[in-house]
C-alpha cells in the first residue's frame, strides 16, 4: 500500500491591475491566495512540512521505533515554527504549529497511525516494510500537508531495485498524484480527477482505496466541504464540484495491491479533531481536562493525544468526549 499527499494551489497571475492588500482585505479576500501575504504563509508552512518530511525519510531505517519517528516529525515542525514570525502583528503573535500530527503507517495500515508513549507494544521498522509518512504545518491558520511512502531497506552498498507489486503500487500512487495535480484547474471538476485516478490504478493493476477524500483547505479548515473522491463507490457519493481560481486543495492519493477496501484496525485511535458544532456538559474530571486542553490548544485542527501534557488523563477523558460527539 502506498500513498502520496501534497498541497496544491492555483495562483492568480500578478499584474498592474492587482488591488492593494488593504483593498483585498476590505472586500473579504484576506484569506485568499490572491493576497500576497497569504501566499507567503502557505509557502512558509509548506517549507516546514517538507523539511520535516525529508527528515523523516532520512530517519526511517530498520530498528527505528514508529513512535520515535512521530515525535521527531512533530518536534521539527514545532521548532521551525518557533523561529518564524516572532514579532507581533497588529498587537498579536502569529499562530503557527502542527496542523496534523506526524503519522507513520506501516504496510497494510492505510493512515493516521500515531502511537502513544503508554502503548504496550512499540513496533520497530523492519527491512521490506512499506511506510507512509504524513505531516502537516500551519502558519496563521494557512495549512500545508505533505506525505511520502518509503520502503525500508537494509544497509547495503547499493539498494536493490523494487520489483513486482511493491513497485507497481508505489509508481501508481506517484503517477496518480501527478495526474490529479495537473487536473486541478479552474473549470475542471472533481469527477474528472476521480476518473483519471481510476485509469492510472487500472494501468498498474492496483486499486484506489475506498473512503479516501481530498479536501479543499481554507484558513484553519483542513477538511473543507468541496472534496475529491479517490474512488467512485456505490457506498460513497459526493456532489459534483467545479474548481475555481485561488482555491487550495490537499490531494490524498492512496493505492493498494489488495481490494482497496479498508477495515478498522485493532489498534487504539489517537488522532482526533474538535467537532466545533457540538457542546455538552461533561461529567468526568478527566473529560473536562481534555476538553479544556483541546479548546485552548487545538480548537480547529487535528491533534494526537500524545500532544496533551497529561496523557493518562487524556486517554481516560477521550471516552466521554467521543460518546457525546465532541
Amino acid at each position: 500500500m502506498a500513498d502520496a499527499d501534497l498541497p496544491t494551489v492555483e495562483l492568480e497571475p500578478v499584474g498592474d491591475g492587482q488591488p492593494e492588500p488593504e483593498a483585498a482585505m476590505r472586500d473579504g479576500r484576506d484569506s485568499d491566495i490572491s493576497h500576497s501575504d497569504v501566499c507567503t504563509k502557505y509557502r512558509e508552512a509548506a517549507k516546514i512540512a517538507n523539511l520535516a518530511l525529508e527528515g523523516l525519510v532520512a530517519q526511517a531505517k530498520p530498528g527505528v521505533k514508529v513512535i520515535d519517528l512521530c515525535k521527531f516529525g512533530d518536534k521539527v515542525i514545532s521548532q521551525k515554527c518557533a523561529s518564524i514570525y516572532q514579532k507581533k502583528v497588529k498587537g498579536k503573535f502569529v499562530e503557527k504549529g502542527i496542523a496534523f500530527p506526524t503519522c507513520v503507517s506501516v504496510n497494510e495500515c492505510v493512515c493516521h497511525n500515531s502511537p502513544l508513549e503508554s502503548d504496550a507494544e512499540q513496533p520497530k521498522l523492519a527491512p521490506g516494510d512499506m511506510v507512509k509518512l504524513d505531516v502537516g504545518c500551519y502558519v496563521d491558520g494557512y495549512i500545508a500537508v505533505a506525505a511520502h511512502t518509503v520502503v525500508i531497506e537494509e544497509s547495503l552498498p547499493e539498494a536493490p531495485l523494487l520489483m513486482g507489486q511493491q513497485a507497481d503500487v508505489l509508481q501508481a500512487a506517484y503517477i496518480a498524484s501527478e495526474v490529479a495535480t495537473k487536473l486541478l484547474l479552474p473549470g475542471n471538476t472533481n469527477s474528472q480527477v476521480t476518473e483519471a485516478i481510476a485509469k492510472v490504478a487500472h494501468a498498474f493493476g492496483v486499486h484506489p482505496i475506498s473512503g479516501v477524500l481530498s479536501h479543499q483547505m481554507k484558513r484553519y479548515v483542513i477538511d473543507g466541504n468541496k472534496v475529491i473522491l479517490l474512488r467512485a463507490d456505490v457506498e460513497q457519493q459526493v456532489e459534483n464540484q467545479t474548481f475555481a481560481l485561488n482555491e487550495v486543495y490537499s490531494l490524498d492519493i492512496a493505492m493498494s495491491t489488495g481490494d482497496g477496501k479498508p477495515r478498522e484496525a485493532m489498534s487504539r485511535t489517537t488522532v482526533f479533531k474538535r467537532a466545533v458544532d457540538k457542546n455538552y456538559r461533561l461529567k468526568m474530571r478527566a473529560s473536562r481536562y481534555l476538553f479544556n486542553e483541546v479548546n485552548s490548544k487545538f480548537p480547529a485542527l487535528p491533534f494526537s493525544l500524545r500532544a496533551v501534557e497529561d496523557e493518562r488523563q487524556a486517554r481516560m477523558g477521550v471516552v466521554e468526549c467521543l460518546k457525546h460527539e465532541l
